[in-house]
């Protein structure tokens, strides 16, 4: 009976954590799949809405041309003169005399004269489409029955052609069409082009037309899909329609973007898993090992316990039997324990904190060590306010986590060189409501919070997200924006050098009562330099929870 209760036990204890932590690592992997997919999303779309602006500025360049082109003199008179006479070689050469000159001098790879019932009569093509230089050449017209606006397969080339219709005296004529090689190597996302449901040409590399026209198979022309390919997960969304079934649609695998994520994350799981379950396993195994006699009179301690809320040393009688005396001992530095566990978190709360911050420092090397630095000077400037310790201790935190939110702007907004776009402001203006989100659902983050979100908003109201003014905004947000101010100028960026000390502190005061609380500036101006400038942090951020203040601003 013993080992059967023995076995119980240890399952008991063992069982639900590996469970737990499986079910962990695999909700962890969705959330990246899921992330990751709703960002190729989006690019999808921007690429869609890319080529849809480069398409229309073509499509109007293009026009232009066909109107102009369609009024050349030398041509009507070549059309009319071919088609008196069809079969007059002369004619022909006239009018393709006519067309290549026009294609060679605005650069299009394929033009082509139709008859006023549509017929193809005359034209020309590039020997070498990858060649803008090489020559038009006479086009065998046999091998068109119609061209019109849209695509043009042509001897095994993809021509996007638009035409215009030929007028003279009231009366059509016939029709001039162009078209350039449609060319997927200027295609800088995979995509493959649709004709009526078949895919006819594609840039990714190493997989078969044919299975990708039946990945495709259920994606409707319009719409986004999710489909299989060779074993991989991809999305798919419609770039680009014309006439005659033509469809260009763009491709993502969301597999490989994913992958190195996972990779790193399926190493550090599995590390953590093997420690854990090893400290798990021989948990559980002293665990059970030391249940092998009544313990009445521990359960009713514990009963005691949960009535008062306070676990204390079991007291009980020294028992001669080992079992109930090692019982005994455990329960009793079980009590020491949760005491010491109590203490101990937060220790690890603050390590936590720590962590994230170095993280968000390690995406840039402008920026490294920039929050240790808002951090360092935001608690001397509370200091010399003479706040609580407690207060200067929150605000330290709040000065590590407060630009958590870039976590989830994009490198290419968080690193451009030069001037950001309105859109791409915009974007860089939600890192704090971005950070408060992220913090807001962690037990024992709620009073960071308003750090987080509110350290960009200015004393006059002119500042974000809220457009909170003076004392509306909380004094953490308030030291920490001063604080945020001066590192930011004094630090390299990638749009400009740093400025001097004297420059910054010349603007910071320039701005008190606009941007800035005018009291902390105050505090600021009044600093010795030596605590102004200090520019190297730590190799990690240093954790003191005996005397947390002095842990950064001593």
């Amino acid at each position: 009976m013993t080992t059967r209760f023995r076995t119980r036990a240890f399952l008991i204890c063992f069982i639900p954590f590996a469970i737990l932590l499986a079910a962990s690592f695999w909700m962890i992997q969705r959330f990246v799949q899921v992330s990751v997919r709703e960002g190729l999303r989006a690019s999808l779309r921007e690429n869609q809405a890319a080529l849809a602006n480069m398409h229309a500025k073509g499509d109007l360049q293009n026009s232009r041309f066909l109107k102009v082109a369609g009024e050349n003199a030398a041509l009507k008179a070549g059309i009319e003169l071919l088609l008196s006479d069809p079969d007059s070689p002369a004619a022909r050469r006239t009018v393709e005399d006519q067309l290549r000159e026009l294609g060679q001098h605005m650069g299009f790879d394929f033009l082509l004269v139709s008859a006023p019932g549509g017929s193809p009569i005359a034209g020309v093509v590039r020997q070498n489409s990858q060649n803008a230089q090489s020559q038009l050449v006479p086009l065998n017209t046999a091998l068109l029955d119609h061209a019109g606006s849209g695509l043009l397969m042509l001897g095994g080339r993809t021509f996007q052609v638009a035409s215009v219709a030929i007028d003279q005296d009231d009366g059509n004529i016939g029709s001039l069409a162009v078209g350039e090689y449609f060319d997927f190597s200027e295609l800088t996302t995979p995509a493959v082009l649709i004709h009526n449901g078949k895919v006819i040409a594609s840039n990714i590399p190493h997989i078969p037309l044919r299975a990708l026209t039946a990945a495709l198979n259920d994606c409707g022309p319009q719409s986004e899909c999710d489909l299989r390919l060779q074993n991989a997960g991809w999305i798919s969304a419609p770039m680009q329609s014309w006439t005659g079934g033509y469809l260009l649609r763009s491709l993502e695998n969301v597999d490989a973007a994913t992958a190195p994520l996972q990779h790193r994350l399926h190493n550090l799981f599995l590390s953590l898993a093997l420690i854990c379950v090893s400290i798990v396993f021989l948990s559980s195994l002293l665990s059970a090992r030391s249940i092998v006699e009544p313990i009445a009179d521990v359960v009713s301690h514990l009963q005691k316990a949960a009535r008062t809320g306070v676990l204390a040393g079991f007291e009980g009688p020294r028992s001669s039997i080992l079992e109930i005396r090692e019982l005994a001992d455990i329960f009793n530095r079980a009590a020491v324990s949760v005491r010491a566990s109590g203490e101990n978190l937060q220790t690890a709360y603050l390590e936590f904190v720590g962590a994230l911050a170095s993280a968000l420092d390690a995406r840039d090397g402008y920026t490294s060590g920039h929050s240790w630095r808002v951090c360092h000077l935001s608690c001397a400037i509370a200091s010399s306010l003479r706040l609580d310790p407690d207060d200067v201790e929150r605000i330290r935190i709040g000065a590590l986590l407060h630009d958590i939110g870039k976590i989830g702007i994009a490198d290419s907004v968080l690193q451009k060189p030069g001037r950001l776009t309105e859109d791409e402001w915009t974007l860089v203006k939600q890192h704090p409501v971005i950070g408060r989100r992220i913090l807001e659902g962690v037990q024992g983050f709620a009073p960071f919070l308003a750090a987080v979100e509110l350290h960009h908003e200015n004393w006059d109201g002119s500042g974000y997200p809220r457009g909170q003014w003076q004392e509306e905004t909380p004094i953490d947000a308030r030291i920490i924006h001063v604080s945020d101010a001066y590192d930011a100028m004094t630090t390299d960026r990638p749009y400009r050098p740093a400025m001097t000390h004297a420059q910054a502190i010349s603007i910071i005061a320039e701005n008190a009562g606009k941007q800035f609380d005018p009291r902390i500036v105050d505090v600021l101006l009044n600093m010795p330099l030596e605590t102004l400038t200090l520019q190297s942090p730590p190799s990690e951020y240093p954790i003191e929870v005996e005397d947390p203040v002095m842990a950064v601003a001593g």
